[in-house]
């Protein structure tokens, strides 16, 4: 069953995924067992699970605080000393289960295209219409098709370059694959979006508290991928981070500053509303959920100026900030 996959390993990150676990692992070994999975200090039987299917498991010293990043190193670090031979990993959260055929077309690319180093594809949402924050995280995922500037948490890479590059960043709470990646092109080497099903994966996001929370570590994670490559010529995510401040900070407290001395100011508010029409015939491949998506896009940069200050706030301190979960 596994001889096609021989120079493929995976490694799997999860906190209390249950059987979502279960369906991500079982869905991995199919195709190979070269598997490790890194478990974030889960109160359920995620590590038994893992344990019962004969995965690897990796249990992180919960005296460290835990990051995305730092499982996926410490995951890693364990599959080449087990498996020293392999010449790609394929990172995959524990709430996602690969696609069928997905490890061999994007292992056959990475052979085939000497100077890209990362491929991802498309992830899609099991339950889309579950709730609407959920129908958002799948149009937030179908990216361009072609070279990209980064790739999500799930995403085949060559051994050789995130060994060369050290891995992800431990420190780096949120953002981790985009600051990732920004080193990996600076090494001169491409990232590529392949038009082929990678993962299906399960929110479950059903509160608009989880979504605020989400919007929150997104703010967080371009603020910091701004102050850790935001120079020239990167400019790493300086764009999105004046899109937020302009948005929920700069231009409703002139609105209402200036609105104080003329109440007609506060018209200016109208602005927002515009802004949602323009969202909305920007993204015309969006076509049924268009007009929700535009709304939530302009509300959103609100809880993404609360992670800006977020992030702002802990700088100023010196505190290292832990990671901003809003699942559960």
């Amino acid at each position: 069953m596994y001889e096609s996959f021989d120079s493929v390993g995976v490694v799997v990150i999860g906190r209390n995924e249950g059987e979502r676990l279960r369906n991500c692992l079982k869905s991995i070994l199919l195709y190979t067992n070269k598997i490790i999975y890194v478990d974030s200090g889960s109160k359920d039987n995620s590590i038994h699970l893992a344990k019962k299917l004969g995965v690897d498991v990796v249990n992180l010293d919960i005296n460290i605080p835990f990051t995305a990043a730092r499982a996926r190193n410490e995951g890693f670090d364990i599959l080449f000393e087990l498996y020293p031979e392999l010449s790609y990993v394929q990172f995959v959260d524990g709430d996602c289960e690969i696609s069928e055929e997905w490890l061999e077309q994007a292992s056959n690319y990475l052979s085939q295209n000497s100077n890209v180093a990362v491929v991802c594809g498309r992830r899609r949402e099991r339950f889309p219409y579950a709730s609407i924050y959920n129908m958002l995280c799948d149009i937030e995922w179908n990216t361009p098709i072609g070279e990209a500037k980064a790739c999500g948490g799930d995403a085949l890479m060559r051994i050789n370059v995130f060994r060369e590059i050290s891995g992800f960043n431990p420190d780096v709470i949120a953002g981790e694959e985009p600051e990732l990646c920004v080193r990996v092109r600076q090494k001169n080497w491409k990232i590529w979006r392949l038009d082929l099903e990678m993962t299906l994966h399960d929110a479950n996001i059903t509160r608009f508290t989880q979504w605020w929370k989400r919007n929150i570590r997104a703010g967080y994670a371009y603020a910091l991928g701004a102050a850790m490559h935001g120079a020239p010529p990167e400019r790493h995510r300086v764009r999105e981070t004046r899109r937020i401040w302009f948005w929920s900070f700069y231009l409703p407290i002139t609105i209402f500053i200036l609105g104080i001395v003329n109440p007609i100011i506060f018209m200016l508010f109208l602005i927002y509303p515009v802004q949602v029409v323009r969202i909305k015939f920007k993204n015309t491949h969006i076509n049924r959920h268009g007009w929700l998506y535009a709304l939530f896009v302009t509300l959103g940069k609100f809880p993404e100026m609360q992670g800006q200050l977020k992030f702002l706030y802990n700088r100023l301190i010196g505190k290292q900030s832990s990671i901003i979960e809003y699942k559960g």
